[in-house]
């Protein structure tokens, strides 16, 4: 059982690689310390989740060929099915957000987003009531052949919703007007950057896209009166040229601002920048914890890493100073994929 003070952290995993499913685990509220409470296989690769606003509803990607997602009630020690998945119509959704009463995912697969409405009691409609697709492409022979989104979530204003596309080297925004979305502005990035997630600042007005196929940041402007993403500069992720393969995956930014953190996979490691106005400067790298780290979650000034192929999470306390991570420890989750906390 979740003691007084204690919070739910949910971590999502690759079943097709041997993962569990979803785990849920106590966060110590002193030390960020995770301790595994159950662990439920509702769905195949729920590779990304989501929690409501209200945190009783967790919601799950199946990240397959066919595609779907899936709403769950947290109840206890851990989530309870809401009902059967739900197809998205496209293949291999990568992430899921919350949008004016629909659920959002970006299907890396079919390079499109899909919307599936959220009915009151916060389970999921029979059907997505819309899907968006992409078009383009980019430079890179193989990864770039077509649109791949990657990341769809709303803005801080909660006017629009954003979408990011490795395939096409692009940001799209877009509106949701009775469950179809529409494109408002499509914003191009450095052709054959690959972005891959992105991150608002609290301040509402600025964003960090991470780029996959180069291992950078992009400070950009956020305009949410107008809908509008200006780049503004692109930072290198890792100090110097990488040893080998190095493949960024997850960004975070600390709740104050003053402090973002990435994640490369390959290189295995966090790289932590100070915020100066409009531009970053890298203070330091530090190791994931493990191999092959899909994805970085701050949480009540700690840091928590999925790290797939070593199978565990990391968790870091952070320095309030310098924004520096130290590690605390981890728990075993093979082919984990990500972290949410509630």
């Amino acid at each position: 059982m979740v003691a007084d003070g204690e919070r739910q952290a949910f971590i999502g995993s690759f079943t097709a690689a041997g993962g569990p499913g979803i785990v849920t685990a106590a966060v110590a509220p002193d030390s960020g310390a995770l301790t595994v409470l159950s662990t439920v296989d509702g769905v195949p690769d729920p590779s990304f989740l989501a929690l409501s606003a209200d945190r009783r509803m967790l919601y799950a990607v199946s990240e397959t060929a066919e595609g779907a997602v899936a709403a769950f009630r947290v109840t206890g020690d851990g989530p309870e099915p809401a009902g059967p998945p739900v197809p998205v119509d496209a293949s291999g959704p990568t992430h899921l957000s919350l949008f004016a009463g629909h659920l959002l995912t970006a299907n890396y697969g079919s390079g499109s987003v899909t919307a599936v409405p959220v009915r009151a009691d916060g389970g999921l409609a029979r059907s997505a009531s819309g899907v968006f697709r992409h078009s383009g492409s980019g430079p890179h022979p193989q990864r770039q052949r077509g649109p791949h989104a990657h990341q769809v979530q709303p803005d801080p204003s909660g006017r629009w919703a954003v979408g990011v596309d490795l395939g096409t080297d692009s940001v799209r925004v877009c509106t949701l007007t009775g469950g179809t979305l529409r494109l408002h502005r499509e914003f191009a990035l450095r052709p054959g950057s690959g972005p891959r997630h992105l991150a608002f600042h609290p301040d509402g007005a600025h964003a960090y896209v991470l780029n996959e196929l180069s291992p950078t940041l992009v400070v950009c402007r956020w305009d949410a009166a107008g809908g509008e993403l200006r780049p503004l500069t692109e930072v290198p992720v890792l100090p110097g040229a990488p040893a080998g393969d190095a493949y960024p995956s997850g960004v975070a930014v600390s709740p104050d601002g003053r402090f973002v953190w990435t994640a490369t996979r390959g290189e295995d490691v966090l790289s932590v920048f100070a915020v100066e106005g409009e531009k970053l400067s890298p203070l330091t790298t530090v190791p994931c914890g493990g191999h092959w780290p899909r994805a970085v979650t701050e949480s009540g000034g700690f840091l928590y890493v999925a790290n797939e192929r070593s199978g565990d999470v990391t968790w870091f306390a952070v320095d309030a100073d310098t924004g520096v991570p130290r590690r605390g420890g981890s728990i075993p989750v093979p082919a984990a994929s990500c972290v949410v906390i509630g």
